[in-house]
């Protein structure tokens, strides 16, 4: 915008009175022109009108000159009001300008960050893309140094890559559902062989079992160390679906995992040698599914667990041998389900659990040899059922137990050679069973003396 010029105040008054002066000149002198240019008459003495007529001339010139130098002021005082409100407006003008470029720099920064973002997530994808590849080639490999780094390298990355961390869970387990033999179950271990018997092929195979377990149980451990992680923990694996359905356990350590989400299947898994531990575990939501697993001379422990909400799922299991412990576990709500189950030896333990809550049912299972024992246990709450059972060689013992509150059922079991006691119990609130024929017991129910 170009600058204000004015000429100096004093300079634009003279010009200005200087002007007037000679504008009221030349008309005085066009009006004595066009009267003819007539004389004065002058006399000897001034009178006073004259005089005062004279005075009032001079002061209507002097005033005259005052107005034009007002005038003049009042011109430059007008001009530079103007020049001012057009320079704010200017100034204005500026500043929006200025606000507009801030927010087009703004959106294209915006834009900007946005393609480079999208371009930083797709080198990302491509990068995990890339290792979720080469971790899975590695799983696939015939050496055990390249699976194990497989193992870790698909762990890793599911711990760096969130939206991608069920597909390597998965994958990790799908590496478990693979077809197994423990070592166990090679020939060449066998113990009435002797060693000069021992093939070489069997050599082979006996050290490729062992190789291959030290694989899966390192797939279990890292699963399981990832399940006690704290919930705010970035790498936690709280949440997610883990699918063993028809793995071969020989060992394996869940202990102290929290259960809190997801689904967690060993449905129709088998679990020989060794013990899988679930030592410590928290059940507190999800679902944990044992249907139709089996088990057989290894162990399975949850001592010490705590079970307050979701769901553990043994129904239609089948107990052939081991032990299966609950010893000091906590049962304040969710549900242990072992309907339809058939124990055929082996041990289900209680020993000194607490139940103030929460449901566990042997609904129509078979019990045909072993051990359920409730040796010291409390239940103070929820349910313990055994409707619809069958016993056949099995025994149900409650030793030691007290029995203060909640509610322990026996309707409709059939004792064929099984047997329940409950004679060493401390009875505060009576089980419940259904009419007895004749009004006895039967034969295998062993109460409390009156």
């Amino acid at each position: 915008m170009p600058a204000l010029r004015l000429w100096g105040i004093r300079r634009s008054i003279t010009l200005a009175v200087t002007a007037a002066v000679a504008l009221v000149g030349a008309l005085i002198a066009a009006a004595l022109w066009y009267a003819g240019w007539p004389g004065i008459q002058r006399d000897a003495t001034v009178t006073a009108a004259t005089l005062f007529n004279l005075l009032k001339l001079v002061f209507a010139v002097v005033a005259g000159i005052g107005g034009v130098a007002a005038l003049v002021v009042a011109y430059r005082r007008q001009r530079v009001a103007e020049h001012a409100n057009a320079l704010a407006e200017f100034a204005h003008q500026l500043a929006h300008a200025a606000d507009l470029r801030a927010e087009v720099t703004k959106a294209l920064a915006e834009a900007a960050e946005e393609r480079a973002k999208v371009e930083t997530d797709r080198n990302g994808v491509r990068l995990f893309n890339e290792r979720f590849a080469e971790a899975s080639e590695q799983l696939g490999s015939e050496k055990v140094a390249v699976r194990l780094a497989g193992v870790y390298a698909m762990a890793g990355l599911a711990d760096d890559w969130r939206e991608g961390r069920q597909t390597c869970v998965d994958v990790l387990c799908a590496y478990l559902r693979m077809p197994y033999m423990p070592p166990s179950a090679v020939p060449s271990e066998a113990p009435t062989q002797a060693a000069d018997q021992v093939s070489t092929v069997d050599v082979e195979r006996a050290r490729t079992a062992r190789e291959e377990r030290e694989v899966r149980h390192t797939v279990i451990r890292l699963i399981g160390r990832h399940l006690r992680l704290a919930e705010d923990d970035p790498t936690a694996w709280h949440g997610l679906d883990f699918d063993f359905t028809g793995a071969v356990f020989d060992g394996g350590d869940f202990s102290n995992a929290s259960f809190s989400g997801g689904r967690v299947s060993f449905d129709r898994a088998t679990f020989g040698a060794g013990e899988v531990s679930f030592v410590g575990a928290t059940f507190s939501g999800g679902r944990v599914s044992f249907e139709m697993a089996t088990f057989g001379a290894g162990e399975v422990s949850f001592v010490g667990a705590t079970f307050s909400g979701g769901r553990v799922s043994f129904e239609m299991a089948r107990f052939k041998g081991g032990e299966m412990s609950f010893g000091g576990a906590t049962f304040s709500g969710g549900e242990v389900f072992f309907g339809g189950a058939t124990f055929c030896g082996g041990d289900v333990l209680f020993y000194e659990a607490s139940f103030s809550g929460g449901n566990v049912s042997f609904l129509a299972a078979a019990f045909r040899g072993g051990l359920v024992l409730f040796h010291g246990a409390t239940i103070s709450g929820g349910h313990v059922s055994f409707d619809g059972a069958m016993l056949t060689r099995e025994q149900v013992s409650f030793d030691g137990a007290r029995l203060s509150g909640g509610e322990v059922s026996f309707n409709e079991v059939t004792f064929s050679g099984g047997q329940v006691r409950l004679d060493k119990a401390v009875i505060d609130v009576p089980p419940k069973f259904d009419a007895w024929p004749g009004g006895a017991p039967p034969d295998g129910l062993l109460l409390p003396k009156e």
